[in-house]
């Protein structure tokens, strides 16, 4: 854990002394300001975000790719319509995955037909879903996959165009998360060939071209490149084989941003030059027949969270103190145990004024940041020396725009979820929660109470009984 902006040893705390009363380098930073403003108004814990940083990355990536790509914002990263709205006005389009996704996508102003519809295990129902909702582009991992998508469009007969995601050999490189490369569930794998365009012809679908996500989180930008690369490689080797001319290519992504710690988004400038005459090279004439993708989510949304949380309070344990939050695994970091996120080894940071250190103490001992549930997995930040927070205190998690708080256990211990702020150039223009509910399954009806013999309350519905969703309440 980090102190940001503390006050000096041996002088009152920031947040005892008027705001007129300090001199300008002990004031502290507007968007602390506004955090504990926040706090006071929804709330602790909370999750803020800023628009405007989503949008900065936005034209920060485009920036860095090559003209007249398209770029999609995958919604995996963070589903909330502020930030998904925000990277529809930038430009953007939806990379989704679920239906739940492409009901985000929609509210926050998509039409269907922009979205790009992929992942593993594609139902019938949602299928039939997306495509009532004009959903038309569909990346497909398999034959099998092209034909369940195939026999729900000649159904509403409609064509459904398809990318086929390639599971390729790649670069290797040693960066990132490898999403593809070795053994996977995604993509067709052509380790042993290439394969015959036969397989991927079917009723009620247009083959229109490939699909590569090799891996993920690489700060490397000559890792990624070598992989973006080895994919446009392996693209103009399947055009070949097959004879028939490719009208889109989705490059993936792998754009990084730090997770739950300080530090700033990587600069990926140095991507575009290379990145066009490899196309160039290898796709001539790309430019005038080409639809060029790319894809990110922590990328375009990492650095605009942060998850303000409490400190209830602090407790010692055979020489380590307990810094004790009111938040914890439930909101951030659920993924990590799965490998999906960085092992989680978040460094907040105190807002400014949080500690009433008038005395000016900076002893140092081991702290290690836990949450509130019933579990001893619930660990922010594992010990480390550091100068100990105290109850009230407020602390910022940052960088944690993508994969927080829909990437956690929010259902678990049935505790509530994190308010959800969004504020652009400093002021609040939305604010929300997540809540978890059961509704009533199609055609069920809910049992009647039942009188109870003895004086107990009437027995209610089993929750099983139920399907639970999440809203926005």
């Amino acid at each position: 854990m980090r102190t940001d902006h503390s006050p000096t040893p041996g002088r009152a705390a920031v947040a005892d002394l008027p705001a007129e009363d300090l001199p300008p380098e002990d004031l502290p930073p507007a968007e602390d300001v506004l955090a504990a403003e926040l706090v006071r108004r929804y709330g602790s814990p909370l999750y803020v975000y800023d628009l405007d940083r989503v949008a900065r990355a936005a034209a920060d990536l485009r920036a860095a790719l090559p003209e007249r790509a398209r770029l999609y914002y995958s919604l995996k990263a963070n589903p909330h319509p502020g930030l998904v709205r925000t990277l529809r006005l930038a430009g953007c389009r939806p990379e989704i995955c679920s239906t739940g996704e492409l009901t985000a996508a929609l509210a926050a102003g998509f039409d269907g037909a922009d979205c790009l519809y992929g992942g593993p295990g594609k139902t019938a129902q949602e299928l039939r879903e997306a495509l009532t909702a004009g959903v038309r582009t569909f990346s497909v991992e398999s034959p099998a996959d092209l034909r369940r998508v195939g026999a729900e469009a000649r159904a509403l007969g409609v064509t459904a165009r398809c990318l086929l995601r390639i599971n390729g050999t790649g670069a290797g490189a040693g960066v990132g998360l490898r999403m593809t490369g070795g053994a996977s569930q995604f993509g067709h794998d052509i380790a042993d060939g290439l394969p015959d365009l036969a397989e991927f012809t079917g009723e009620g679908t247009e083959l229109c071209g490939l699909h590569f996500f090799p891996l993920t989180n690489a700060a490397d930008p000559a890792g990624l490149l070598a992989e973006a690369v080895a994919s446009i490689r392996t693209a103009a080797a399947l055009e070949a084989h097959w004879g028939l001319p490719l009208r889109m290519l989705d490059l993936g992504g792998g754009f990084a941003c730090p997770y739950a710690a300080p530090g700033e988004r990587p600069r990926y400038q140095a991507l575009r030059g290379p990145l066009t005459a490899a196309l160039d090279e290898h796709l001539p004439g790309w430019q005038g027949r080409l639809e060029l993708a790319f894809e990110s989510g922590r990328y375009l949304v990492g650095d605009s969270g942060r998850l303000i949380c409490t400190v209830t309070e602090v407790k010692e344990s055979r020489g380590t103190a307990y810094g004790v939050l009111d938040s914890g695994i439930n909101h951030l970091g659920g993924l990590s145990g799965v490998g999906r996120l960085p092992s989680l080894r978040a460094e907040p940071l105190r807002l400014a004024g949080s500690t009433a250190a008038a005395d000016g103490m900076v002893e140092t001992r081991r702290v290690a940041l836990v949450g509130p549930l019933c579990t001893p997995a619930d660990v922010i930040s594992r010990a480390a020396e550091t100068v100990p927070p105290r109850a009230g205190d407020l602390l910022a998690v940052p960088n944690v725009g993508a994969y927080g708080a829909t990437a956690s256990l929010l259902g678990f211990l049935s505790r509530p979820a994190p308010a959800e702020v969004t504020v652009r150039d400093g002021r609040v223009v939305g604010a929300d929660r997540l809540v978890l509910r059961r509704e009533p399954l199609p055609g069920h009806q809910t049992p009647e109470p039942v009188d109870h013999p003895t004086e107990h309350r009437p027995v209610e519905p089993h929750p099983t009984e139920h399907r639970p969703t999440i809203t926005r309440s």
